[in-house]
């Protein structure tokens, strides 16, 4: 029987998208990586913060270098008292041609499109299946170097879409949270297991 000393504890993947988005808001795809957030999606990020310092005892806290992202990840590692670290295959997922256009214009390129959705590759840009091929190593890559702490992960609906299909074992299950939206992983030895689902800050306070 192994003793207390020897057992392996789960660490924990607080995986949260970012706060509301100037795309977001205006319901647009982002057309630089440089778009930034809403005074409310400050305050989601404020929330979230909060309601992980409460919840969690949080070792590090990580982001996608996108600027909607980056700020997620500083406002909530301010609350926490932790420094920042971005991490570059967080980043969402490139829609090429669909840049700038209004949520509906996927629809029409979607159209065209035979196969399941995440297979879907925009005109110059990326499909879900090329963020999950980036995003999964650079998760696995936090885990590894985090095995039995807990770790903020902050990055973009596309992204979380594809981890939460990794983790899960399946793209028909998984789904985008809302922004400040939180998966909580667990990971033991390279297995993962989504352990609770928080829609939004506002859920829990």
């Amino acid at each position: 029987m192994s003793s207390a000393s020897e057992t392996t504890h789960a660490g924990r993947l607080i995986l949260v998208r970012h706060g509301e988005s100037e795309g977001n808001r205006d319901r647009r795809f982002t057309q630089s990586s440089d778009v930034g957030l809403t005074p409310a999606g400050e305050q989601q990020a404020k929330e979230a913060g909060s309601i992980i310092r409460e919840q969690f005892a949080a070792a590090a806290v990580i982001a996608s270098p996108f600027r909607r992202a980056e700020q997620t990840g500083q406002i909530i590692a301010e609350v926490l008292g932790l420094p920042l670290r971005l991490e570059d295959d967080l980043r969402e997922q490139n829609f090429g041609a669909l840049a700038g256009q209004p949520y509906e214009a996927m629809m029409t390129d979607l159209s065209d499109h035979v196969g399941p959705r995440w297979e879907w590759r925009p005109r110059g840009g990326e499909s879900l299946v090329d963020v999950y091929d980036r995003a999964v190593p650079a998760l696995e890559r936090i885990a590894i170097a985090h095995p039995q702490e807990d770790v903020v992960v902050v990055s973009h609906g596309g992204v979380m879409f594809a981890l939460g299909a990794y983790i899960t074992g399946s793209w028909e299950t998984s789904r985008v949270p809302p922004n400040c939206g939180i998966f909580v992983v667990e990971h033991v030895d390279k297995k993962y297991k989504l352990a609770e689902i928080l829609n939004s800050a506002r859920d829990i306070t």
